[in-house]
């Protein structure tokens, strides 16, 4: 029996492979992203012109670990962030599900990770000020004020506004709700 933890590697690799697909199908070539020799990654597959690469979510393959702000925010994570954070390296995957567009957020490199890192620990630091209970964000909607986040205890994906409780509940697990997204290639 697959433990929830490996679900959601499974289906984050398999939203990937179909994003990447569709985007192939569409424009007949990898996904693009803007060059930035500031910025490098293992997802980078090649130059297409001056100012883009071709690019595509690969395995990560550097022991990535949560241990650091888990133990600075004395806090243990959900195990389904950890997995999710940990399973790609990649750009952004656009994706559709039934309450509209959405871009799941992912660490581009081992230094991305870190930075998203310092993100969370803001995240949770808000949270924690404004007494609520502690969510962890994953994707950002087409409403600017929006995002999707995993509630901590529950695993739980909710919508929220920044700096507010969640206000909609969308699946019962990270997995379930990967499950049910499309890609919304540009």
């Amino acid at each position: 029996m697959k433990s929830l933890n490996t679900s959601v590697s499974d289906k984050l690799k398999f939203f990937a492979q179909q994003y990447v697909e569709r985007y192939t199908d569409k424009y007949q070539h990898l996904p693009l992203v803007e060059c930035d020799e500031n910025w490098p990654s293992e997802c980078i597959q090649g130059n297409n012109d001056a100012q883009t690469n071709f690019w595509q979510p690969i395995d990560v393959q550097d022991p990535l670990s949560f241990d650091n702000i888990e133990t600075a925010l004395e806090l243990t994570l959900h195990k389904d962030l950890k997995t999710y954070f940990t399973t790609l390296y990649s750009d952004s995957l656009h994706a559709s599900c039934s309450e509209g567009e959405l871009s799941l957020l992912l660490p581009w490199s081992s230094k991305d990770f870190e930075r998203l890192q310092e993100n969370i620990i803001g995240h949770v630091l808000m949270k924690k000020k404004l007494k609520q209970s502690v969510t962890i964000f994953f994707a950002v909607t087409d409403d600017e004020d929006c995002i999707l986040s995993v509630n901590n205890q529950t695993g739980e994906v909710w919508v929220e506004r920044v700096g507010c409780v969640p206000h909609k509940k969308l699946a019962n697990s990270l997995a379930e709700f990967i499950e049910q997204l499309q890609p919304a290639v540009p």
